[in-house]
This record gives C-alpha cells, structure tokens and sequence, in this order.
C-alpha cells in the first residue's frame, strides 16, 4: 500500500490551500502523486487500487457548499460540483429542460454509482483501456514514452476518431458526451482566482501527450457546469449507448442528438455528439450544419453521419475495431430519428433493462 494523507477541507479555501501545500518537488516530478480532490471517488478509489494513481494525499471536498442546482439569470442551470449524478438526472428542472442530461447518465454505471458519484468527478474519470489498467504492460498515457499495445493489439473497446500515434484511449464518460451536446461550460477556481472553460476544451486530444486528459490544471477545482439554455431541444433528443451487455458497461458507441424544428417541420438547429470512439466526446460542427433546413429523413441524417465519422480508421489485430465505424453511423441515424418522434427518458435504463428507454 502507498502512504498519503488524507486531509478534510471544510470550505473551499481550505481545500484549494491543501491541493496547493501537498504539492512537493517530487509529485511535480511525478503527476501520478499528485495531491488529489476526492468526492465519491468511484474512479479514483480503483485507480489507487490498481497502483496507477499514487497520491501523497486526498483532500476531500464532500463538505464544500457545491452541490446545489439551481437555475441561472440566463435561463440556463448551474450543476454544482458536488450534486450527485443521480441527484442531477432526477431533478425536476434538469428532466424538464435537460432530458438528454438525464438520459445520458441513466444510461451510465448501476444506481449504486449513480448515487456515490459527483458531477465533477464524472468529468474526471479515466479511460477504462485494458492496457492502462494492466501495470504489467506498457501505456503512454500511464508510462509516457513506453508504447501503446493497443494500436497493433486488442482494440475491441478503443478510439477510431482522433486518435494519435502515442494513444487511441476512449474516454469512458455517458454524461460528458450529453454535456458536449448541451456546449456546457465547466467552472473552476484555485488560488490564482477563477475561470470558466467551455465543454468543447475541457477533454484533450491524446497527440503527444496522452497521459494529460484535460486542461484542467493540478491545483484547480471544479465548482460546477453550467448548461445555456436549451428548452428548444427539449421536445426531440436521444441519448443511444450501444454496449456489450445491458448493466455497467461502457460504451462502444453512443450517441448524444438534439433536434429542433421550424413551422414547415424542417431542422432549424442540430447537435450530435458521440461517445466511445474518441479521446473525448466527438463533435463536428460541419456535420450539424448540413442538416439545416432539411427535413428529417434517414437519408439526410446519413449525410451528418457520413460527415461526423469523416476521417475514422480502424487499429489493431484481426478483429480490429474497424467495426465502430458502420456501427457509429447507423447509431447516428437511429439517435436522429428517436429524437425526431420525440425525447427518450432512458427511465427504463436507471433499471438496467432497455438501452432505448421510454419516449415522451
């Protein structure tokens, strides 16, 4: 077992004063020791286990007046940091105006982790990669400079869309992908003062350096994530999570999409994003655009599927995962036409007993 401190921040103050004090010249040296926020810690608990994440200390947040959610001046709402993920997905503003929030994270783990885990934790997980959580195997993204396995090996789970030479992780969040949909902004704050960071830049591409998964600074602390209004979407939108079996698994595909249409029923405004294929959630502008003004068919979805999987290869060995593209496209089609007939709740998926959910 690796020794740390494990340090009770009663206010925000405090916990920012912690992170900041625990950083040694040798944690710097070595971002795997880094002091750590811990709020339900569903991610970061397993990390330490596995021996990948080795803080020098935790610094819990869990009595930070963070977990509110409320509505903002702006017509949008403010997710605190702290609100659970199962607080969040059934909230009656959050369901109302944000079903695809909701959807997205009943969709995601089992209630127990529901229950346990944060907002802003649930933007912090790490890729679920066999190889990064194999210490007997060389990872960039956990042993900069040692090799990725997973481009040449099994890659069943692994990224098709912006991947790079050092890494094709996938990143392993349901909510984060919704969150892209909704251009959420991500508040933080550490000693130096606070900033806002839009959900487009939270996530990084893995390129050189695939051990580094956010902007996110070390001594910066998530307060909470915005949502801008989005009531013109709330009638039509469907989060689709495609998966090896019904309970707590991560996606192969998914599938954020909202929808809103003018008086002659053509699309207005679209926003796709995907999940499971990418190092972050998967969004391409270009791919929404093409749909405005056009009527909702299969056949013009395909055209923004065709252009959000644009670029996408396939890596590794005989079953590679070259299968995620086809899958992908026709995951777009069919998240396009559910939010077309109207939004799926997923309720039923908080059972773990339909992917589809129920539709309203």
């Amino acid at each position: 077992m690796n020794p740390f401190s494990y340090i009770p921040a009663a206010t925000t103050d405090a916990a920012l004063s912690a992170i900041t004090a625990g950083a040694t010249s040798d944690s710097v040296a070595d971002d795997r020791v880094l002091p750590r926020f811990i709020a339900g810690g569903t991610n970061l608990l397993d990390l330490m286990k596995e021996n990948i994440s080795r803080p020098s200390a935790l610094v819990d947040v869990n009595a930070l007046a963070l977990s509110a959610i409320e509505s903002t001046p702006q017509g949008g709402m403010l997710l605190g940091a702290l609100a659970r993920n199962a607080d969040t997905a059934y909230h009656p503003g959050v369901r109302r105006d944000y079903p695809l929030l909701t959807s997205a994270i009943l969709a995601g783990a089992s209630p127990q982790i529901r229950n346990m885990a944060s907002n802003g934790g649930n933007l912090l997980q790490r890729t679920r990669c066999y190889y990064f959580y194999d210490v007997g195997v060389p990872c960039n993204k956990r042993n900069p400079g040692s090799g990725c396995p997973a481009r040449d090996g099994l890659s069943r789970n692994h990224a098709v869309l912006g991947a790079s030479e050092h890494c094709i992780a996938t990143h392993p969040s349901d909510m984060c992908v919704a969150l892209a949909a909704l251009e959420a902004v991500v508040h933080v704050r550490s000693q130096q003062g606070t900033r806002s960071i839009a959900m487009a830049d939270f996530h990084r591409l893995p390129d050189e350096r695939p051990d580094v998964d956010t902007n996110l600074r070390p001594d910066e602390l998530i307060t909470g994530i915005e949502l801008p209004s989005a009531r013109q979407f709330a009638a039509h939108s469907a989060y689709l999570k495609l998966r090896d079996r019904a309970s707590y698994a991560f996606a192969l595909v998914s599938v954020a999409a909202m929808l809103d249409f003018a008086a002659d029923g053509t699309v207005r405004q679209a926003r796709i994003a995907l999940g499971g294929v990418a190092h972050k959630p998967w969004r391409v502008p270009d791919a929404e655009a093409c749909l405005v003004g056009l009527m909702p068919t299969a056949e013009n979805f395909q055209l923004a599927a065709d252009r959000l999987l644009q670029g996408a290869r396939a890596y590794g060995t005989a079953p590679t995962n070259g299968f995620k593209i086809p899958m992908a496209q026709r995951a777009v089609v069919r998240a396009l036409m559910l939010a077309t007939e109207g939004t799926v709740t997923n309720d039923v998926a908080a059972q773990d007993s339909d992917d589809t959910g129920e539709r309203t």
